[in-house]
């Protein structure tokens, strides 16, 4: 392996106190919910890809049925996903977040952003804007890796 640049070092600096902040709030405002690491995943897997079947959650979690099921009727319970039969499929069970799910994601998304608004006001606005056009290169070349 080859010694990292010092753009490399920089930018791996960045990315391990923006991960350890970030997931930082992530595991706050779930702990603060009642919920588990897993219940929150599950919302955010709906959250992202939108409806789901039963299965497909033990598939993502490679879980079995029987701890999918369990972990989904807590969220069922607490209001926050809604199980209906498939229309393609009686027999499977549809997932779809319920209103409290979305709010409660989106409360959860602004919680984890906090840190990074407080961040940017000790920037003065001339570094706010060299971060933010940097940033945009960075992002539009991310961007391109995923094609």
């Amino acid at each position: 392996m080859t010694k990292p640049t010092l753009f490399s070092q920089t930018l791996r600096a960045w990315m391990d106190v923006f991960m350890h902040r970030s997931m930082r709030g992530w595991n706050q405002f779930a702990k603060s919910t009642g919920l588990s690491m897993p219940q929150f995943s599950i919302l955010m897997q709906l959250h992202h890809r939108g409806p789901c079947k039963m299965s497909e959650i033990s598939e993502r979690f490679d879980i079995t049925a029987a701890a999918s099921s369990q972990l989904v009727e807590k969220l069922v319970q607490g209001g926050y996903l809604e199980r209906a039969e498939d229309p393609s499929d009686r027999r499977a069970k549809l997932l779809t977040m319920s209103a409290k799910g979305s709010n409660f994601i989106k409360q959860g998304i602004e919680e984890r952003y906090r840190w990074m608004d407080d961040l940017a006001a000790t920037l003065s606005a001339e570094d706010q804007k060299r971060v933010s056009e940097a940033l945009v290169l960075l992002t539009d070349a991310a961007k391109k890796m995923d094609k």
